[in-house]
């Protein structure tokens, strides 16, 4: 992941569907192009957000860092 965030969000501790929730509302105030860097640790953020950006057109990268998914979405 090379791309830089331009925007952070802290999902770490949060259940399904909180984390992506909180995704959705955020990316609705950025301007296409920009990144949004989400911290979560729910096992079930990576497939749902991965699921939530194909409807919407979104892309997204993940990483992993410990027990932390990492996942820079971009606003098209």
């Amino acid at each position: 992941m090379t791309k830089t965030a331009d925007q952070m969000l802290d999902a770490k501790g949060l259940s399904c569907p909180m984390p992506l929730m909180k995704l959705s509302k955020l990316i609705r105030t950025m301007t296409p192009g920009q990144v949004l860097r989400v911290e979560a640790t729910d096992p079930c953020f990576k497939p749902d957000a991965k699921a939530w950006c194909e409807m919407t057109g979104n892309e997204i990268e993940f990483s992993q860092d410990g027990q932390t998914i990492v996942a820079l979405v971009t606003k098209k």
